[in-house]
């Protein structure tokens, strides 16, 4: 018992020196009471203990390598390209897992109220539950829209109703410079990919 007390409070004094800015922790207790700790959060199950003094980062290649565990997961988990992911995250939020609009979109993926509802996310400044939210989110609407990214992007962002009442992208000068944006950082992300593959 005392080794793990002392364990604990070399982890909690470590995450006290750790200097300000560098990441969010994270830590899970599983059902045997071991905790686990850690800057990218596998699962829901995590809750945050220290939280970042500043998550804009300068460069967009280090923002989004921030949540890339997260970004990849759920990529993985329902097949939509990670770097669109990243990119609906560099326009929604900058990477910064705490902002809010004055229309109440919250977090990475900038969720609404009722769509996280409809996601059942629970904590929307969780980074690991928003990006599964809002990629859940935009593969319900690619599926909707047959792939159409375009649409499925203007319907992420002004609404299914705006896109069907409108038949198309809606004639909101935020949206179609939204949609803009995202498939220009797309195209920026991709582009950083294949060359790193190359």
């Amino acid at each position: 018992m005392k080794v793990l007390k002392s364990l604990f409070l070399l982890i909690a004094l470590g995450l006290l020196l750790t200097p300000l800015g560098a990441a969010d922790v994270y830590v899970y207790k599983d059902k045997q009471g071991v905790l686990t700790f850690t800057n990218v959060p596998t699962h829901q199950g995590f809750r945050r203990v220290f939280s970042e003094a500043n998550a804009r980062l300068s460069s967009p290649g280090a923002s989004a390598n921030f949540y890339d565990g997260l970004i990849r997961s759920a990529s993985s988990r329902y097949q939509v390209d990670a770097d669109l992911i990243r990119a609906i995250i560099k326009v929604e939020s900058d990477f910064d897992s705490s902002a809010r609009s004055h229309k109440g979109a919250t977090g990475l993926m900038q969720l609404m109220p009722e769509t996280a509802r409809l996601h059942n996310v629970e904590n929307l400044y969780d980074p690991s539950a928003n990006i599964d939210g809002g990629v859940r989110h935009l593969k319900l609407l690619l599926g909707m829209y047959q792939g159409d990214l375009e649409l499925s992007l203007a319907a992420y962002n002004a609404g299914i109703k705006a896109v069907e009442k409108h038949g198309g992208i809606p004639p909101f000068a935020e949206t179609r410079d939204y949609v803009r944006r995202v498939l220009s950082f797309y195209q920026t992300y991709r582009g950083d990919s294949l060359q790193t593959m190359q």
